[in-house]
């Protein structure tokens, strides 16, 4: 098995500035990295991870390796590595399997090279490290402790693998924890979101309608960072009760199929295959922006697009125009990837602190709790969830109420009424 691939490097310089730059805006992330320094809490531990290779994730594997864990990482998107990241990462003793603009066999190779280090705990963003080897490594499985998901998509595939009853292991739902999916799915993936919007196209967003698929805590933070710079939101559902919500928090809600018609940029943030296809794309005006913020490149049907398309062309970086028969031009950003992470740098480091935060003590967790865990799916421990939301309001210095002796019985009681 090779120690590493990456794509240059001679670019490991500049990925340690920015790695540094991420340490300085994960302090939660820091102090726990000093206390594992301290007390090796992975000591001797192989540990696979298939993550976007950025430089909030180079913090956690440099956390990771200071609680004496031995790490393989590979990307978990074929256009969301940075490659001077994943440059400084080798120098620092990594077994890095990433580059961005990967083939999908290029992707699964990485994969398999991950495998090939025999993990005892696992770290996944999508499942697909996972999947691949409860399907190709079948050997390995026996030898592992725990499982980790960053995502709302790969917590829906392992949920499902638990249901067939072909769940191995034990895994701990990391975007679940409410130090996660709150604020990393809610504020992180509306900022990036629209960071990369912008940045791949520099369109005004003021006074545009911009359509939301899927009004989960990413679709919420699209809808509300897009609402406060100006534009007119849509927010298209399935889920009744999401839907409500989106009417009460002050959106118009319709199906995609009205909302094709006046908006003119479309972001689709569900989790689900064919959320806009040709019936939606004939509909639409000249000009519309296609962007998608789900973990796979599904959710806009590009089969569809590439079917009614009589050209294709690149005209910025990450914009590419699909020109139909009829001369209308609709533009898909980052090949109908993720936008925040293939047209800007992804979540900020702050937000991504928290969520890190969750991986690091999720790891710990499991060690000590090797052997006493099923093979199914976990909501994060509660106690692991309150210390990183008390370590990161200590970083930001605010500090709270307790609550009393009295109040504590009073709402540990149920014989106290009116």
């Amino acid at each position: 098995m090779p120690d590493f691939k990456v794509a240059d490097l001679d670019l490991a310089p500049e990925g340690r500035k920015l790695i540094e730059w991420a340490e300085a805006h994960m302090p939660v992330l820091m102090r726990i990295r000093e206390r594992f320094a301290r007390e090796k809490p992975l000591e001797g531990l192989k540990v696979g991870c298939c993550l976007h290779v950025t430089k909030e994730t180079a913090v956690l594997v440099r956390t990771l390796m200071a609680g004496g864990a031995d790490v393989a990482l590979c990307g978990s998107n074929p256009l969301s590595t940075n490659d001077a990241v994943a440059a400084a990462l080798v120098e620092d003793g990594v077994r890095v399997f990433a580059w961005r603009g990967q083939s999908k066999d290029d992707y699964y190779w990485c994969i398999r090279q991950v495998l090939s280090h025999g993990p005892r705990l696992v770290h996944d963003d999508g499942a697909d490290l996972i999947v691949t080897l409860h399907e190709e490594r079948r050997d390995l499985l026996r030898g592992v402790i725990s499982g980790f998901e960053e995502t709302t998509t790969g917590v829906i595939r392992l949920k499902a693998m638990e249901r067939d009853g072909v769940l191995a292991f034990p895994i701990i739902a990391v975007n679940e924890a409410r130090t996660k999916r709150l604020f990393d799915n809610r504020y992180g993936t509306g900022q990036s979101v629209v960071d990369g919007l912008m940045r791949a196209t520099n369109v005004l967003l003021a006074g545009k309608t911009v359509v939301v698929c899927g009004y989960g805590w990413c679709g919420r933070g699209i809808a509300m960072r897009a609402r406060g710079l100006g534009a007119h939101v849509i927010v298209c559902e399935v889920d009744p009760v999401k839907a409500l919500e989106a009417v009460m928090d002050g959106y118009q809600v319709m199906p995609l199929r009205e909302a094709a018609k006046v908006g003119d940029i479309f972001i689709t943030a569900t989790g689900c295959e064919k959320v806009i296809r040709r019936e939606h794309m004939e509909l639409m005006k000249d000009g519309a922006i296609l962007a998608n913020a789900g973990h796979f490149n599904v959710e806009i049907w590009l089969p569809d697009l590439e079917e009614l398309a009589v050209r294709k062309e690149r005209v910025r970086p990450c914009v590419d125009a699909y020109v139909l028969p009829d001369g209308r031009k609709l533009y898909l950003l980052g090949e109908g990837r993720l936008v925040n992470l293939v047209c800007a740098d992804g979540h900020p480091p702050d937000v991504m602190d928290m969520s890190f935060a969750n991986q690091a003590l999720c790891a710990e967790y499991a060690v000590k709790h090797e052997g006493e865990l099923e093979p199914r799916v976990y909501l994060v421990p509660e106690e692991v969830d309150m210390a990183v939301a008390r370590l990161k309001l200590e970083a930001l210095g605010v500090r709270i109420d307790e609550l009393t002796p009295e109040q504590k019985a009073y709402l540990e009681s149920w014989r106290l009424g009116t």
